[in-house]
């Protein structure tokens, strides 16, 4: 194939590339603040990066990223207090997953893999899937999705975070983010802003109205410091073996 992004292929490319019953990628995130030195658009840009090199492993096709995504939550992504961040309600996203994959389906797909960048995104895209499930399980579809931080090894967390790894929750627009960004997008990352803030304090509950002084005012909620191109160059390395052993597994391996 000239490309396996399919917004960059002709019609006619797109109908030969679904011959071979690919795995097509459908990427997901959201658009929200990710600090001063990062774009909003990092939910979804990193997600369309990895499924790039994904799909060029295993012979798949990257469909165009789902950009908006579910409500930026005060605890794990700043909420509403900045602007720019832009959430769908949890229904209208588990529709539009529901739609595109019904769509994707009706071209010919039949192996999809959902790779999604978005911490609160996640049962949201369960249930567009289980919806979609309902209406297509027929005609042999199968179905993975996937968060790619979940694929993160100890050996990867201990050279990434020599001083311990903080968790995932306080991981936003912190070292995992910017380290990728600087890998994949480094012309979209502003070196000069990188925050070095203390980690945002926040009960373990939700509360409405939400509540500023849980978040940073950088945005990020914690030190991003410790970012570095070649840290993201290692968690790609390694995403690009383990997410493409699991496709393999099954897609290929069990049926």
């Amino acid at each position: 194939m000239r490309t396996v992004m399919m917004p960059e292929m002709t019609w006619p490319e797109y109908a030969e590339a679904l011959k071979s019953n690919p795995v097509i990628f459908l990427p997901t995130g959201t658009l929200e603040q990710h600090g001063p030195h990062l774009p909003m658009g990092l939910d979804y840009l990193l997600p369309y990066a990895i499924s790039r090199e994904i799909a060029v492993e295993v012979g798949g096709v990257v469909a165009a990223p789902v950009t908006y995504g579910y409500k930026s939550m005060t605890r794990s992504a700043g909420g509403p207090f900045f602007p720019g961040s832009t959430g769908l309600d949890g229904n209208t996203l588990s529709c539009v997953i529901r739609d595109v994959i019904r769509e994707l389906v009706r071209h010919g797909a039949r192996r999809i893999c959902v790779l999604d960048g978005n911490y609160e995104n996640l049962w949201f895209l369960n249930e567009g899937i289980d919806l979609a499930m309902r209406e297509v399980g027929d005609k042999g579809v199968r179905i993975m999705c996937l968060q790619h931080w979940e694929f993160l090894t100890d050996e990867t967390l201990a050279q990434v975070f020599p001083d311990g790894y903080p968790g995932i929750e306080l991981e936003h627009a912190a070292v995992l983010e910017t380290s990728l960004m600087m890998n994949f997008h480094p012309e979209l990352v502003r070196f000069d802003l990188v925050p070095d803030n203390e980690a945002a304090v926040a009960p373990c509950y939700d509360v409405w109205p939400p509540r500023r002084e849980w978040v940073a005012p950088e945005g990020s909620l914690i030190s991003a410091k410790g970012a570095s191109p070649e840290k993201g160059a290692l968690i790609a390395a390694q995403y690009r073996r383990d997410i493409t052993a699991a496709i393999r597994r099954e897609f290929y391996e069990l049926g």
